[in-house]
């Protein structure tokens, strides 16, 4: 491993918001390891870069190891990774993605728990995504340029959140911390407070928000988005 290539892998820890202390742990690094190296212009053995991409497979290869091209695959996220998902066999089957318009928290909070009451206005169907549980119009202009109000967005929930939340990407939050409810479209990135994490947005006239991890009651990856520019 070159030394611009450990660069860039402190990039791309940098850009998902990931400790490096986190970092050394997830890879089986020991505590310093990889600072000490990045600072010393040293670099990292093959058996830790092996550790490296196979823990976090969004990185793009040629990126890494040449500079050139995204730093992200633009499709990360594989079926086989039953960590992040729970697989219903509807999913497997079906390619229509149920779309659904909802404007009340009530009805966030029940599209994302059981799903029983609410009831999808159209079906729609999104080129290369066949692991999702729906898609949603988004309100509000939190992640504009990349989302406006009236765009659709394709979830997938996501289960035991602590270990399987995906820094620096696009959630559907629902949040309730000491009785107060929120629905955010936000990116999620660790937070330097213990127990809570950043809420995001692309929008620059929107702050930074951090919540307890424990008050988010409800999460869905936001895989992919659909924009219409016109009626006819």
């Amino acid at each position: 491993m070159t030394v611009n290539t450990i660069q860039r892998i402190k990039q791309y820890i940098d850009f998902k918001g990931i400790r490096v202390s986190a970092f050394e742990r997830e890879v089986g690094m020991s505590n310093g390891s990889f600072a000490s190296q990045l600072k010393n212009n040293k670099t990292i053995g093959l058996d830790k870069l092996e550790n490296i991409l196979s823990k976090y497979q969004d990185i793009n290869l040629e990126w890494l190891f040449t500079g050139d091209g995204d730093m992200i695959k633009l499709n990360v996220l594989q079926e086989t990774d039953a960590r992040l998902y729970k697989k219903t066999d509807k999913n497997s089957k079906k390619l229509d993605i149920p779309l659904y318009d909802i404007q009340t928290t009530a009805g966030i909070i029940d599209l994302f728990g059981n799903n029983e009451d609410q009831r999808p206005v159209d079906f729609i169907r999104v080129p290369k995504i066949s692991v999702f549980d729906g898609a949603l119009y988004v309100t509000g202009d939190s992640m504009s340029p990349l989302l406006k109000s009236g765009d659709i967005v394709v979830y997938k929930k996501i289960f035991n959140l602590v270990s399987n939340i995906i820094w620096g990407e696009m959630y559907l939050i629902y949040v309730n911390n000491d009785g107060n409810e929120s629905f955010f479209t936000r990116y999620i990135k660790q937070s330097d407070r213990e127990s809570y994490v950043q809420f995001v947005s692309q929008n620059p006239h929107h702050q930074t928000i951090e919540f307890p991890i424990s008050s988010i009651k409800a999460l869905a990856l936001v895989k992919g988005l659909v924009r219409i520019n016109s009626q006819f």
